[in-house]
């Protein structure tokens, strides 16, 4: 009962945090580039307000959270199922990778609301680039949980050998 409960958990804060990597790019580029903050200017300044509200928000509010609960529900899955094959090496991985694009979104989001400008910085769209085939790299792996023995003859001895312990 307490796995099915984690993988429901896990699942359901995997899909918000990857909605939330692909809708926080597509915001900042889309809608982010539609304003244009000039003094005394109140359309424009009411769009920037809300502009800065949904995309700050949508990452503390939403994006953070779920990444929180869906890494702190993945690795009470790693424990509770055992789960200790080279697949799920590869999994953390490109998880990694995904808490490295939700970082870099953030500091976008950070840096337009100081510079009330993104045109100095790479575009949003370089996130989704990056973290689009990481989140199918990891649906993928999950899925399919291919046997990557073969990749030990690649590694070194040290990597394969227990270290003392059991």
């Amino acid at each position: 009962m307490i796995v099915a409960g984690l993988k429901f958990l896990h699942l359901g804060a995997m899909f918000c945090w990857c909605a939330a990597l692909i809708a926080l790019p597509l915001l900042l580029h889309f809608y982010g580039s539609t304003w244009r903050h000039q003094t005394g200017d109140q359309k424009a300044q009411a769009r920037y307000i809300e502009f800065r509200l949904i995309t700050h928000y949508g990452y503390i509010a939403f994006a953070t959270p779920a990444a929180i609960i869906a890494i702190a529900s993945g690795t009470g899955l790693i424990f509770a199922e055992e789960v200790f094959d080279l697949w799920f090496a590869l999994k953390l991985a490109l998880v990694s990778g995904m808490a490295l694009v939700h970082a870099w979104i953030g500091h976008l989001i950070l840096t337009s609301a100081e510079k009330r400008s993104l045109h100095h910085l790479p575009s949003p769209v370089w996130a989704l680039m990056l973290g689009v085939p990481l989140m199918v790299g990891v649906l993928w792996l999950v899925l399919a949980k291919p046997d990557l023995s073969w990749t030990a003859e690649f590694m070194p001895e040290f990597l394969l050998a227990p270290r003392g312990q059991q």
